[in-house]
């Protein structure tokens, strides 16, 4: 049967007496076979398509080795057609253990590498479930075995809810809409047992926000929010993650505008203390237990949080029941933080140009009465401005029915600004009154004593270059000695070509001198009172409300 069969190995062929040879001698065709199973794991190192033994060939006629030291058997046909069944199924039998066999010293070799075996080491830790589950997730889940439009437990005890928030971000302070923006992360936890499945290594699954709406979450509402949502850039920031016994936790990514209860009796020197605050819309105390998960440790916040007038002192919890008459008792979660503002902005936009306006009225009183204009305008430019001051603060701030702390510095600077203007008025009107009684005064001498060609003339301390020329033609003896000259004094000068010094005796012994109220006077005593009453003032109020 193998008298006539021929091997072919890298392009020599046994045939003949070699191959009765090889049918005598059956052991020395199994060293053959052995020597043709090192020679292919010896050349598995080329392309697999070459390393297979095309076991079809071996029936065809003329076939021929392969190339490369590849084993054939091949048989003429009129003896393949000759050869037994049996022994047709041996031969297939034992190429394809030379085969099986090349191909796992092969994978031996090359999974023997370090990075191979490393990389192998990742995929299975790494390993996909979605491709190990075959089924859905509601099937994982139980989902449609149960229904959630109940919360777990209806109709038992109240369902424990724990609560943190991590505070990313406080956006705005708004004094007119007395409110604050907040972005935060909020996160429940609790059990749903309906929500358990089985698994070997007791890890939790992670999905988005698609199955938040199939399954029962907590109805967590803001309490007197004005504006809230929910991020959804890229997608909705909503994370859900549920643990084999059924323990879930669910994110979200909250910016929510809230209103805050402000006091400004002490603006700008005051302190804010706002709340944001969470409760179930839904379930009252004996359904729903709503609770800071860690305590006063369930709120984080960021340490980069930073806002542009105000201060962040600090963050705490609390929480209370709620009570609705129509519905019940409620628990009420309350985030708390307090703000104390920054004078610095105030004090240069505010308390320094009032100041200073103030301080400005105050060069008036070092102007000559006599010269109106420039007082008059000078009243009425700090005036203005003190007002325009005050206007641009109640802009920025909501119409409260108090009084507010800035409100009392800075209507008390334009009291004194007014002042000012009502100093130089009284001045201003003194010192005409004065001098109508004074002209009285000099009409009713020139008729009474006969006088011809009178003069009469005002001197004082303060007399001007023009009062002192007009005295030119007068010897030093007809004018009033220094020390007998008072700060008032109204002296009547005869101009008649009599004796002068005569006429002078005369005069000083019908008339005398007439003290009469010097109304400069009160710019003298203004200069002191003023600043000195303002300074009192602030060192009361920065006393009071710093």
């Amino acid at each position: 049967m193998f008298s006539e069969a021929k091997l072919v190995s890298n392009g020599q062929s046994f045939s003949g007496d070699e191959g009765k040879a090889l049918s005598a001698k059956p052991l020395e065709s199994l060293s053959n076979a052995s020597r043709w199973e090192r020679s292919v794991s010896d050349t598995d190192r080329r392309p697999a398509r070459h390393s297979r033994i095309r076991v079809d060939s071996m029936f065809k006629p003329g076939g021929s080795s392969t190339t490369g030291g590849h084993w054939s058997a091949e048989c003429p046909a009129p003896i393949s057609s000759k050869m037994p069944y049996f022994t047709k199924l041996l031969l297939l039998i034992f190429c394809l253990v030379l085969v099986v066999e090349s191909r796992k010293h092969r994978r031996r070799r090359w999974t023997s590498h370090p990075g191979v075996q490393r990389a192998r080491h990742i995929s299975k830790k790494n390993e996909d479930l979605t491709k190990a589950w075959k089924g859905k997730t509601e099937q994982l889940l139980k989902i449609d075995e149960h229904d959630f439009t109940m919360r777990p437990a209806f109709g038992g005890p109240a369902i424990p809810v724990g609560v943190d928030v991590q505070v990313e971000s406080l956006d705005s302070i708004s004094e007119v809409d007395m409110d604050f923006t907040m972005t935060l992360y909020l996160r429940h936890y609790w059990k749903d047992e309906r929500l358990s499945f089985s698994s070997t290594n007791n890890k939790s699954r992670t999905f988005d926000g698609r199955l938040v709406k199939k399954i029962w979450v907590p109805d967590v509402f803001f309490v007197h929010s004005k504006r809230s949502f929910i991020h959804d850039t890229t997608t909705d920031n909503i994370m859900l993650r549920v643990f084999p016994d059924g323990h879930v936790l669910y994110s979200m990514r909250v910016t929510v505008t809230a209103m805050c209860n402000m006091d400004f009796s002490r603006f700008p020197l005051d302190s804010q203390t706002c709340s944001l605050e969470l409760e179930s819309y839904a379930y009252t105390d004996e359904d729903l237990m709503l609770y800071w998960k860690n305590g006063n440790e369930s709120l984080k916040t960021d340490e980069r949080i930073s806002l542009s007038q105000f201060l962040i002192q600090k963050f705490h919890t609390t929480s209370r029941l709620a009570f609705y008459s129509s519905t019940g008792w409620y628990n009420r979660l309350y985030i708390n933080f307090t703000l104390r503002r920054h004078i610095f902005f105030f004090l240069l936009q505010t308390y320094f140009p009032a100041t200073l306006m103030v301080m400005l009225s105050w060069v008036s009183f070092w102007i000559d009465r006599r010269a109106v204009p420039a007082r008059v305008s000078l009243g009425i430019t700090t005036v203005l401005t003190m007002s325009t001051i005050i206007t641009g603060v109640n802009a920025s701030m909501p119409r409260v029915s108090y009084i507010k702390a800035v409100d009392i510095y800075l209507w008390v600077s334009f009291v004194f600004v007014f002042l000012s203007v009502l100093e130089y008025a009284a001045v201003n009107y003194l010192t005409t009154v004065q001098e109508r009684k004074e002209r009285k005064l000099r009409e009713r001498f020139s008729c009474s004593c006969g006088i011809p060609h009178s003069k009469t003339m005002m001197l004082d301390g303060n007399y001007s270059e023009s009062d002192a020329n007009s005295l030119a033609g007068y010897t030093r003896n007809q004018m009033v000695p220094e020390e007998e000259k008072p700060e008032k004094v109204v002296v009547h000068l005869a101009m008649s070509n009599e004796s002068n010094s005569s006429r002078k005796r005369g005069l000083r012994g019908y008339v005398g001198l007439r003290i009469i109220q010097n109304t400069h006077a009160i710019d003298k005593y203004s200069r002191l009172i003023f600043p000195g009453t303002y300074i009192v003032f602030n060192l009361i109020y920065w006393s009071v409300f710093s």
